[in-house]
């Protein structure tokens, strides 16, 4: 068995101290298989190509990889870098601004470059045969700054400030406890309680000038997580109709129709769901309570039952043709 190189040795020191806390000088010799003087030496090594490698005094003590100016040289396994590289693929569909899609594809090439060739013709199937639904860049992107002073707002559980633009456009200052961050459909959004009005509130990060931490403290309040209180909000929205009907069927067989971005649902007696959505049009319900297949009564509104009835009607005149007719049933609203 070849007996390692010292180079080869200075790297499986940078990979372990790389997988986290501190590793005691005895135990980083017995995986190198040198005595304690020479992974010092090797230590020293490190940090002379600029590694932030620190000392930690003690019983306990030993190295660990402290914060530097930049991010030293990383060791992955194959498995590993192929999930990095992955993510930075999938990533790219998530709202990135012109600069941050450019990180993304330099750091995925310099990650490529550095496959073995097995997994690389691998990769390449896999992106031969991937789509989004969204492409590059369609997806709003939030500020840099924005979003890592929220996050540490998060973090920290500190109020902010921030600058919102509404969907007309007026700009407008709101106090934040901010819950969370959450990627949606594309989108960035912060959900936490404003202030101001004193409700929980969730805010397109795309639309927010400007944030910055405020004195204080808040408390999170228990309950859903912050990507509950997002879809939520999305089925609790103002909107033009506000549509409640009964159901008899599952949660899973209605979620599969209806998301919870869509509908909110409640149990009201065995077997019964409760099912209430808010919606600008009500033309597309029809279509999705006959997918349903379940008895189903229409509590409100009275323009639903309507376009429920024609709907029927006119899959009644579908199912009673015997062949091409140049006359076709109204549309709704006809």
């Amino acid at each position: 068995m070849p007996v390692p190189r010292p180079a080869a040795r200075v790297l499986t020191l940078l990979e372990l101290l790389q997988s986290g806390g501190t590793r005691t000088v005895a135990e980083l010799a017995d995986r190198l298989g040198v005595d304690g003087r020479t992974v010092r030496r090797y230590v020293g090594q490190l940090i002379d190509l600029d590694v932030p490698v620190e000392s930690v005094r003690g019983r306990y003590g030993g190295y660990r990889l402290g914060p530097g100016y930049r991010v030293p040289p990383l060791m992955f396994g194959d498995e590993e870098a192929l999930a990095v590289l992955l993510g930075l693929v999938a990533g790219r569909g998530a709202g990135l601004t012109a600069a941050q899609r450019t990180a993304n594809e330099t750091a995925a090439a310099k990650i490529r470059r550095v496959l073995p060739r097995h997994l690389t013709r691998r990769l390449d199937a896999l992106l031969e045969s991937l789509s989004f639904t969204e492409g590059p860049g369609e997806s709003a992107s939030p500020d840099a700054g924005v979003l890592l002073t929220l996050a540490d707002a998060v973090h920290h559980h500190r109020p902010v400030s921030v600058r919102y633009a509404d969907r007309e456009g007026r700009h407008g200052d709101r106090t934040l406890h901010p819950y969370g961050i959450v990627v949606h459909g594309g989108r960035w959004y912060v959900t936490g309680r404003d202030a101001d009005r004193d409700e929980d509130r969730t805010f397109r990060l795309d639309r927010i000038a400007g944030a910055r931490s405020l004195p204080g403290s808040f408390e999170a309040p228990e309950g859903p997580d912050p990507a509950e209180r997002v879809v939520t909000g999305f089925a609790t929205a103002a909107y033009r109709y506000e549509v409640a009907l009964r159901v008899q069927a599952t949660p899973e067989h209605l979620r599969a129709h209806l998301p919870a971005t869509v509908a909110t649902l409640e149990e009201t007696e065995p077997g019964w769901l409760r099912v209430e959505v808010r919606a600008e049009r009500l033309d597309w319900l029809p279509s999705v309570l006959a997918a349903l297949d379940r008895p189903f009564v229409i509590d409100h509104p009275a323009e639903l039952r309507a376009l429920m009835r024609d709907f029927a009607a006119r899959l009644a005149a579908y199912a009673h043709r015997t062949g091409p007719t140049t006359a076709e049933p109204p549309e709704p609203g006809t």
